[in-house]
Formats: structure tokens, sequence, C-alpha cells
């Protein structure tokens, strides 16, 4: 009877080793197979704006790369909590990837309620670029710098209406700081998407946007636009003569929009590491670059330990503020 224990426990042993064995390989043997079909990518905003014109840059790229087409679906709406709820529910395959923006670190920080868990439910791949904001106003509204929109914002309290992409979005946040550095209060007209906020400050029924560069590029230089000042650290190349919001009479002021590249938790790591180096790869490319960083933007390349710490300090930063203003999207 002895024997007969000690043997089922070595054959137990055995089934266990091999149990483990055959799950360390599982991952890089799905990555073997991977990508066997197309793959979604999904935009947490509609199209337009920035984040969209990113994905439109880096999808063919990235389709080659694997060798399977990458179909971007955009997914907007409650300032890309849509989007994320998508896919942080969505199979843990590599077939479901997402292209989020700040938002994705800024909804944890100002909404109570949310459908998924940030840190939880997605898992970290390539932190891809970094864009400043900048003030823009409808080219007809009598506002020439920010010292003029200061002014009068303190004049009407309230009164000066200005749009976002969505409640607790990268534009909403730029113009909340904003208005506490400056002790002036607008009124907040949120959008799904910076696509239709450009559209109706360009028609003239808000007369102010903290718009993102990369999107709001063109219309400034066609004329639809007026720009007043970058939201960036230091002037933007693309736009050497326009001023930072510091140096236009608040110093310290600095807010940057960026994209990511995010699965759903679970998601196998040598597909991650896979992807984390595609794209990588295709940052590198010349002509992705030129064109990436045409648009305002900052080609950063960061892979997924960068990008969750990045992303954890953001949420750190944006609840500070939150908490400081006492701003809540819900």
């Amino acid at each position: 009877m002895p024997d007969d224990i000690s043997r089922r426990r070595c054959l137990a042993g055995a089934g266990a080793v091999l149990l483990l064995a055959a799950l360390a390989v599982q991952s890089p043997a799905q990555a073997q197979g991977w990508p066997s079909r197309p793959i979604r990518l999904v935009v947490t905003y509609p199209p337009g704006g920035t984040v969209d014109a990113v994905a439109r840059i880096i999808a063919p790229s990235l389709s080659s790369r694997l060798g399977q087409p990458v179909v971007v679906d955009n997914r907007g709406g409650a300032g890309g909590a849509i989007g994320g709820d998508l896919v942080a529910k969505s199979a843990p395959d590599g077939y479901t990837l997402m292209l989020d923006a700040s938002s994705h670190a800024q909804n944890p920080a100002l909404r109570s309620k949310m459908p998924f868990d940030t840190l939880r439910d997605l898992a970290p791949v390539s932190l891809l670029v970094k864009v400043p904001n900048v003030l823009v106003v409808n080219p007809a509204a009598p506002i020439r710098s920010v010292q003029d929109l200061v002014a009068q914002a303190r004049a009407r309290p309230g009164e000066i209406n200005y749009a976002s992409s969505g409640n607790g979005s990268a534009q909403h946040l730029a113009a909340e700081q904003f208005s506490a550095m400056a002790g002036v209060r607008m009124t907040h007209v949120a959008y799904k998407g910076g696509g239709p906020a450009l559209t109706d400050v360009m028609a003239g029924q808000v007369p102010v946007f903290f718009a993102s560069l990369a999107s709001s590029l063109p219309y400034i230089q066609s004329g639809k636009l007026r720009p007043l000042a970058v939201t960036g650290k230091a002037r933007s190349p693309v736009l050497p003569q326009l001023p930072t919001v510091a140096e236009s009479g608040l110093p310290g002021y600095e807010v940057y929009e960026w994209n990511a590249v995010f699965v759903p938790a679970g998601t196998p790591a040598a597909v991650v590491d896979r992807l984390a180096k595609e794209f990588s790869a295709l940052l590198k490319e010349p002509e992705i670059r030129q064109r990436l960083e045409a648009t305002g933007a900052e080609v950063v390349a960061a892979g997924p330990a960068e990008l969750d710490a990045f992303r954890r300090a953001e949420i750190a930063k944006w609840g500070q503020l939150a908490r400081a203003h006492k701003i809540q999207m819900d």
C-alpha cells in the first residue's frame, strides 16, 4: 500500500510538472501562430480627432508588419470610456487593440463610476506620442490673446463657453487647469470627440477650445481657427512664433495629450512583446515619424513597463487636480 501511495504521488507530481511546462510554453506557442486573422484597432474617439489621425498613420505599417489587415474601429463617447469598456471586456487573444488618449488616466481620477477598472482590465503595450494642446478661438471672436481671454472671462463670469472632446478629456482638463490658474470661470460644452468640437468652434457655435495641435493645425494654417498659445512646456516647432500659455501670463501651466496602445488584461505576454516591438519599429520609419512630427507630435515609443509607470503617474497627477479643484465628471 505505501508503494501504491508513493507511486500515485510521483505520478501526480509528474503531472503537475508537465502542466506547468505546458503553461510555460503556451504563451510563446500562441505568439508563433499569431496573428492568423484580421486585428481590430479600437479608437476611443470619433473620426477627425487626434487619436483617429494617429491610428490612420500607423495602421497600414502595423498591418504590413503583422501580415494581417488592421481595421480601425472608432468607438467614441464618454471621454474614451465607451471604447475602453469594449476593449476591457474583449477576449484577451491579441486580436483587439485599443488606441487611447490621455483620458485613459484622467477618467479614473475624475469618474467615481467606471464600467471597468483601468489598471486591472487593460494591459499596456506602447506609449506612441505626446502632443501639446493649442488654445484656439473662432476668428470672429473678439479674443486675440490669452490676456484678452482672461480679461473677458473675468469681466463676464460663466458667459464664455469653451468646447472639449468630452467630459474628463484632455481638452476639458486643460481648460479647467487654465481657469483655476487664471482665476476665471467659463462654461464647459462637451462633445463626443475632437472632430465635432472643432467643427462647431469653426462654425462659431462655441468660441474657445483647447484643441489638440495635431488635429487643429490644418485649420490654423488655413485661417479657420485663430491660435492664442500652446499648452506645452516649450513652443512647438510647427508653430514657433506662437507663445506658450506659461509665457502668456500663467507661469507653470503645462498640459499634454498622449496616445498609447493597450490590450485586454490577460493577453499572452509573448503577443504583447511582439506588438511592443512592432510599434517601436514602425515609429522609427522615417515616413511615419515625419508624418507624426508634422502634426506637432513628439514621438515617444515607450514599451509596456514604461507605459505602465507613466499611466500610474498620470492617474495620480489628475486625481490630485480633481481633488484640489473639486472636479467630478459624474
